[in-house]
């Protein structure tokens, strides 16, 4: 029998893998890796184990559902790790504590639960992987032949204006032409939509120079005139506009291309909002660009819980 199989929170330190870990995953933004890495360290500098299921669970209970997460997220790197060293060192003379180990790394996985608010919808965003899968599949057919071009064109522009522009499904579908324009931002000229949102409140959204290529291509195909989104008959004639529900069905169709067959518009706008956040982009900033009236529509939307304990205003040198 092993002794790392008998004492493996000794024999290893699980705090500097997760750490490491973090550090080295190429598929966290660094705002996402500074927030993991924030949330293990406040843990264990209550004195707790990584490994104790108990503390982590009763540590769980005394930070917001935003710090749950990240915690969680961890955690999860440490349990797979007890797991992999379980499997792999296991040996029929040894089979007991591997078990033993693998039911330590279930315990830690099920220690720190993250409940959505009550009475609240389980939220639905894709990972840049994910996005990135959605975008490609526009130029696929179900049959997995080449998609039309105008086809492809249309649906992958449409996809970009939802989650690479965070447009309302109404807001997309009224988009004109004449809402895009060039405007100065700091030293350089940047693309702008001048969107009406709910309540007729106007807001700018200054867009990628990806996206406002793909709204140019676009537009020497239809005329660059009126409605940006277009409707295309069997015979692939351009319509005037698109309805609401013909750009809810189209992500419908290709999110159930990339195993997502429940995906909304409304997904799309979230996960504008949570790779933003993710990528360092300030709350307030994100509430701005969405439309949202007030900051607690834009928690609920990434799923945050302001620490209410502190303020700025504690830090502000008023006396």
């Amino acid at each position: 029998m092993t002794n790392q199989l008998q004492t493996p929170a000794k024999e290893f330190d699980y705090e500097t893998f997760a750490l490491e870990a973090i550090a080295n995953n190429q598929k966290l933004q660094p705002s996402t890796k500074h927030q993991y890495t924030k949330a293990i360290k406040n843990y264990l500098a209550t004195g707790a184990s990584v490994t104790d299921d108990k503390a982590l669970s009763a540590y769980a209970l005394t930070v917001g559902s935003s710090t749950k997460s990240f915690l969680k997220a961890t955690i999860a790197i440490i349990s797979k790790r007890i797991e992999h060293e379980a499997k792999s060192g296991a040996t029929p003379a040894n089979v007991l504590e591997a078990q033993a180990m693998i039911y330590r790394a279930e315990a830690l996985q099920n220690a720190i639960t993250v409940q959505a608010t009550k009475g609240a919808k389980a939220h639905t965003w894709l990972s840049q992987i994910q996005v990135t899968e959605l975008l490609a599949a526009c130029y696929t057919r179900k049959s997995g032949k080449p998609e039309a071009g105008i086809v492809a064109q249309r649906d992958h522009l449409a996809i970009g204006l939802l989650v690479a522009a965070g447009l309302r499904r109404e807001e997309a579908v009224n988009l004109k032409f004449s809402d895009i324009q060039l405007q100065p931002i700091g030293d350089k000229m940047r693309t702008v939509l001048n969107v009406k949102g709910k309540g007729a409140k106007d807001r700018i959204i200054p867009i990628s120079d990806q996206l406002a290529n793909a709204i140019s291509e676009w537009g020497a195909v239809v005329g660059g005139t009126g409605y940006v989104l277009r409707s295309l008959g069997r015979s692939k004639k351009l319509g005037e506009s698109m309805t609401a529900t013909a750009l809810y069905n189209l992500v419908q169709k290709r999110g159930g291309m990339i195993g997502k067959a429940k995906l909304q518009p409304h997904d799309l706008r979230r996960t504008f909002a949570q790779l933003g956040y993710e990528a360092g982009i300030s709350i307030t900033q994100i509430s701005t660009l969405l439309g949202h009236a007030n900051l607690e529509t834009t928690q609920r939307y990434l799923n945050l819980q302001i620490d209410l304990e502190k303020t700025i205003s504690d830090f502000i040198p008023f006396k």
